[in-house]
């Protein structure tokens, strides 16, 4: 058995270096790896710049970590939500909600800037290349498939309608959100597939 001290020794160096973890997401999202330096991620975290080396190597390595953690978590999502019970308007909205909560702007934030950066560690941009947009959009195709067999979304191609309302979400995404939120949005955000 583990001593109770070595225990909450453990517990501290976890939660400081998830702390540096979430202070690194939000200067990636807000500056970009280029714009980034370990002091900025120190600074945020309220840690010393040499515990910070402690933990991570260097920017890249938390960068990359962080691409590959949202990358998954986003992954986790779409392949839950066929397990979501209710309509499949109920599921698109379940969807929409969790995409639109102000705690994931600055991980879809910190994937734009790995998808379009040329300074990107490839270790990142190979974890990125694994998870295709086509294939994200084509695992929604029969939601909203069968939500039109019931009348729930309007007629035409599901591909089209999916990239359409979702491009409107990635532009909500990228602009600050008013003071209550997007999700008191969310209802006249569906319309566009009703």
């Amino acid at each position: 058995m583990i001593p109770s001290n070595e225990t909450g020794i453990e517990h501290a160096q976890d939660e400081r270096k998830e702390r540096i973890k979430k202070a690194a997401l939000k200067v990636f999202a807000e500056r970009g790896i280029t714009g980034t330096k370990m002091s900025m991620i120190a600074s945020e975290a309220g840690v010393s710049q040499g515990l910070s080396y402690r933990y991570f190597e260097s920017k890249e390595e938390i960068f990359t970590i962080l691409v590959q953690e949202a990358m998954e978590e986003a992954q986790f999502a779409l392949n839950n939500i066929h397990h979501l019970s209710g309509t499949p308007l109920e599921q698109i909205k379940a969807l929409t909600i969790q995409m639109l909560d102000e705690s994931h702007k600055y991980i879809f934030l910190l994937l734009q800037n790995a998808q379009k950066s040329e300074d990107v560690p490839v270790k990142a941009k190979e974890i990125l290349l694994q998870y295709s947009p086509k294939e994200t959009i084509d695992r929604l195709v029969p939601i909203l498939t069968k939500g039109q067999q019931t009348g729930d979304f309007c007629e035409g191609d599901p591909y089209e309608l999916l990239i359409l309302y979702f491009s409107i979400i990635t532009g909500l995404m990228l602009q600050e959100a008013p003071a209550k939120g997007w999700l008191n949005e969310i209802d006249r955000l569906i319309k566009i597939l009703r």
